[in-house]
């Protein structure tokens, strides 16, 4: 039922928790505003801690620690580390653990911890009344383990998480308003904040593998929609995402609502964050027209549609272009990149700067040769357009 079942016992702690901060924020928050009527500082606070704490799980322990997307200073990893604990969604050891998991088997019932394919509600909470016997080790996030930060809030995230949610808050209303403040702290800024944030996120694993659009692969379930990014703080567009993990963007349109893609952009401004991760544009262009392809052969195979003599030969003439052309591309830009790995290692391991001059020069004139492979692609590209339109209309 509700696509729960063996290998996993209930979990009966976060079932408790669930169910009572729940009751707490729903139930509560109407009686409490019945007795106390409305407050802006109470609903300002709220909005506060949403914030912090939503986007302390999309900014810090999605795209900064489980995906690695950009590095940040310490005093921004331990702000999202304090706010990500205070969402009560378990350490970012644990939550990295596990979305690393999912990526790695995405849609697969048995190794996806919330698969879409055991059913929506699993997919959205109910994986969470449920462990795993025997539990699932922390083995994918080496990396997570050698950041102190991060090993201490793991160790502390329960202490962290009471502390910022409940006691620093309900201490405030307290010398604010007194009972009535405490009273609002702990429901409203509380229960209803905590419930809010978690099914913010959960939205993630659901509503963003069942609404949308796939322009980037239809290989899993993951799904691009507007609406969901309006949600979530930006991790709606979560087809790219899935195609494009390590990218720190998830809506690379401009237009596109990604609140978590500009706060990483304008802390890079500032020097908090560094090495922002980026798909080339002609990579992306690349998946969408293989997703095409994908399509158009469903559709051929379905005989929904047929194509004349003349357009399947235009169209196989730019795949074929297009392939060449893409795996020139790809070499020249794998080449530029060792000779940046080789450069940087060659700096480190002598400190000093004396083939620098001819170093340059090949970084330039692999640079230049990128350019023209990516030049030629983007023309390619332009070709198989035209092919592709010519052949849905014949």
């Amino acid at each position: 039922m509700f696509g729960l079942k063996k290998p996993h016992v209930l979990n009966w702690t976060t079932t408790l928790f669930l169910s009572l901060t729940f009751v707490g924020g729903v139930i509560g928050t109407p009686i409490y505003l019945y007795f106390y009527g409305w407050s802006t500082p109470l609903f300002c606070a709220f909005l506060f801690m949403f914030s912090a704490c939503a986007m302390s799980i999309t900014f810090g322990y999605h795209r900064l620690f489980a995906h690695g997307a950009f590095n940040a200073a310490w005093p921004v990893r331990l702000i999202v580390l304090i706010f990500g604990a205070a969402a009560y969604e378990n350490s970012a050891i644990t939550w990295c653990s596990e979305h690393r998991r999912h990526h790695k088997h995405t849609d697969h019932e048995d190794e996806d911890p919330y698969a879409i394919s055991r059913g929506f509600f699993f997919a959205h909470m109910g994986w969470l009344f449920l462990r795993y016997t025997p539990e699932r080790p922390h083995d994918n996030v080496a990396d997570l383990r050698k950041d102190p930060l991060v090993v201490w809030q793991h160790r502390y995230v329960q202490v962290i998480a009471t502390i910022v949610t409940f006691v620093i808050p309900m201490t405030i209303g307290w010398f604010w308003k007194g009972t009535e403040g405490l009273l609002g702290c702990l429901i409203i800024v509380g229960f209803l904040r905590v419930v809010c944030v978690h099914h913010v996120t959960f939205f993630i694993n659901s509503l963003c593998h069942t609404l949308g659009g796939q322009p980037y692969s239809s290989r899993t379930s993951a799904r691009d929609s507007w609406i969901m990014a309006l949600l979530t703080f930006g991790e709606g567009y979560h087809n790219y995402h899935h195609e494009f993990q390590h990218d720190y963007r998830n809506g690379i349109r401009k237009w596109q609502w990604d609140p978590t893609k500009w706060s990483i952009w304008l802390l890079n401004k500032v020097g908090l964050t560094w090495n922002l991760r980026r798909v080339p544009k002609e990579k992306i262009l690349l998946a969408q027209i293989a997703e095409k392809e994908r399509h158009l052969q469903a559709r051929l195979g379905q005989k929904q549609v047929t194509l004349s003599e003349t357009a399947a030969h235009i169209l196989e003439n730019a795949r074929h272009h297009l392939a060449h052309a893409a795996e020139a591309w790809e070499a020249r830009r794998e080449a530029r990149n060792n000779a940046l790995k080789a450069a940087a290692a060659a700096a480190a391991k002598t400190h000093t700067a004396t083939s620098k001059p001819s170093l340059d020069s090949l970084l330039i004139a692999l640079r230049r040769e990128e350019e023209i492979a990516a030049k030629n692609l983007r023309r390619c590209i332009a070709a198989w357009r035209s092919a592709y339109r010519l052949a849905c209309a014949s």
